[in-house]
């Protein structure tokens, strides 16, 4: 008998099934169910055909891979989660008895997850934790500013706070920072760890304001959470040590006051959070910046490749970058936000300091005469001194994204400020801003200049060589001549000697008028001047033209990949037309500004005549 194949028993019927399905094979809640997907990084999928994998259901429905069901089902977690269930039912059941003692028994033997054989699964290598670095440090950093609330205890809190830490000062020690950026969602920052970029949000300290749950559901951002915390300690862990820096991180040298005999560990612990003391280490420190000097001995070497060249800037600019503020000393005013400006500081060798009443950890008072530059947000300030210059934060931000440290008189106190511009555009961006096109022009002339100098100086020191041979070669001439002359003279009667350069002469007198006569043509060719003609080209054929290649290269495009080129086609259009609207929106900006610099004028000549 021939087996009969039913619908939907093969292909994308059978290779998707439903949330509801899929909660009751594993036997979970749909809590627990997020839950699992979330620790186990399984998502949803979309198929390419709906009704088909839906299995005729018109109905919009959530898909998951019948694979990754199969997976989770091999989970220990899976029974952890169902465990939990049971204790829940009973704790619940113990509280309705009144039974307080059987319920802190249920309390206290309530199952616990343990991910750490989650982390080793998601993340083989170590630098595939790092790649994911990201999500990580954003949303640790979000929850440490979170007060304590039903959902999210003190807990989790506290411990994003201490992780978020230990990851700032292995920063600072490892000198990784390489960007920074303020925005209206808060401080970017980017540092490059074992070769990755990993850039995090930090977000302003404004009071905390409660959210609906319709917009915000705590409880998916604390599995989150759970999974980062643990994730974060391994990582925090391993970079630690890969720069032989004690972990737990500790104090270098050992601080004795009331406060430490009274409470050590509350004491240490702010200290930390100041970002404002050198941990302990395990070796000597300049082991890294003499491995890093030596690469660049070795990269002098050979400078004969393009690339080669690049690197070798790039590694000249980076070691100028990482000791950008060294041997200047900051003091922070009470209106400056502490922490960032400190963890951008101490990453590039600056010495700072701020208010002993607004937080733990100041190591010199404003009255400190050595002070360089003292960071301030205000209009005015009374008290000044001569010997230090007053700058907003963002001279501190645009220093660092420029690589250099920038004049202060744009960043006075109550200075109008020059933009703050990103530092993560894209080389191949469409639109640059004016501002930004200007300071790249700049940079380029500074070192066009810089070859300049260096290619003038090789080229006078190859022109001195060359000058100092063709004098050897002419004295050597010179030499022989004299010599066979007077050989000549010793050998032959001397009236045949006369004779003969008389007869040499008279060969070479046409010839060198030959040659005269030549040149001169030569240059009344050179010099002749002919009436050329402009060649305008006409717009609607050059427009006509792309056109037509457009078309063509189309046509060459197969027929598998035509959705894709139509994809990359729609991206271009919508990025240029993206870019027309901002040239446009600029352009009206600067019309703005021109007509209000015209009003001006024309009230203050008003006020003049008057």
């Amino acid at each position: 008998m021939v087996k009969r194949n039913h619908k939907y028993q093969s292909g994308e019927g059978a290779q998707y099934m439903t949330r509801k399905a899929a909660m009751r094979k594993l036997q979970l809640s749909m809590q627990d169910f997020r839950r699992l997907c979330i620790l186990k990084g399984i998502y949803p999928r979309e198929p390419k055909h709906r009704v088909i994998a839906q299995r005729g259901s018109t109905d919009i429905k959530i898909l998951y891979h019948r694979k990754d069901i199969t997976f989770l089902l091999h989970e220990p977690i899976v029974w952890t989660l169902r465990d939990r269930k049971i204790f829940n039912r009973r704790i619940a059941h113990a509280r309705a008895k009144g039974n307080n003692l059987l319920k802190n028994v249920r309390m206290a033997n309530y199952p616990e997850i343990k991910l750490d054989h989650i982390i080793k699964e998601r993340f083989p290598t170590f630098i595939d934790a790092i790649k994911e670095l990201d999500d990580c440090m954003t949303l640790l950093f979000l929850f440490s500013t979170f007060p304590a609330m039903k959902v999210v205890t003190r807990e989790i809190t506290s411990l994003a706070r201490r992780l978020t830490i230990e990851f700032m000062h292995y920063v600072i020690a490892s000198k990784a920072l390489r960007k920074v950026f303020v925005s209206i969602k808060g401080y970017y920052f980017q540092a490059e760890i074992k070769g990755e970029l990993v850039t995090w949000i930090v977000p302003h300290y404004y009071p905390f304001q409660p959210q609906r749950k319709e917009y915000v559901d705590f409880k998916i951002m604390k599995s989150f959470a759970d999974f980062f915390t643990v994730m974060a300690g391994f990582v925090n862990y391993r970079l630690y040590n890969s720069i032989n820096m004690v972990y737990p991180p500790q104090f270098s040298v050992s601080i004795d006051s009331d406060e430490s005999r009274s409470n050590e560990e509350t004491f240490v612990s702010e200290r930390i959070a100041a970002l404002n003391m050198d941990l302990l280490r395990s070796d000597r420190q300049g082991a890294e910046e003499e491995d890093e000097e030596i690469d660049l001995k070795l990269l002098d070497n050979d400078k004969d490749s393009e690339q080669v060249r690049k690197m070798h800037e790039e590694a000249l600019s980076l070691n100028k970058l990482k000791n950008l503020f060294k041997g200047l000393k900051f003091f922070i005013n009470r209106e400056v936000p502490r922490e960032p400006l400190v963890f951008i500081i101490r990453c590039f060798g600056g010495r700072v300091s701020w208010d002993k009443h607004l937080f733990v950890g100041s190591t010199f008072d404003e009255t400190d005469e050595t002070i360089t530059h003292q960071i301030v947000d205000r209009p005015s300030l009374s008290n000044q001194y001569i010997s230090r210059d007053y700058v907003q934060p963002q001279w501190i931000f645009d220093s660092v994204n420029q690589r250099k440290l920038l004049p202060t008189n744009n960043y006075f106190i109550g200075a109008v400020l020059p933009p703050h511009l990103s530092p993560f555009n894209r080389d191949d961006a469409i639109y640059v801003p004016p501002e930004e096109a200007a300071m790249q022009a700049g940079d380029e002339f500074e070192k066009q200049e810089r070859a300049e100098g260096i290619s003038d100086d090789e080229d006078e020191d190859f022109g001195m060589e060359e000058a100092r041979k063709q004098v050897q070669l002419d004295y050597a001439l010179v030499k022989a001549f004299r010599e066979e002359k007077a050989e000549a003279l010793n050998s032959g009667d001397p009236k045949d000697a006369e004779a003969e350069e008389q007869e040499d002469d008279d060969d070479q007198e046409p010839d060198q008028e030959d040659a005269t006569k030549q040149k001169r043509q030569e240059k009344k060719q050179k010099m002749a001047v002919v009436s050329g003609k402009v060649f305008k080209e006409n717009p609607k054929e050059q427009k006509q033209l792309t056109k037509q290649e457009e078309a063509l290269r189309a046509k060459m495009v197969k027929s598998r990949h035509k959705k894709l080129y139509r994809n990359l086609l729609d991206k271009q259009k919508k990025a240029s037309k993206e870019a027309h609207l901002l040239r446009e929106k600029r352009q009206q900006i600067d019309k703005q500004k021109r007509q209000e610099q015209t009003q001006k004028r024309k009230a203050q000549r008003k006020e003049i005549l008057a």
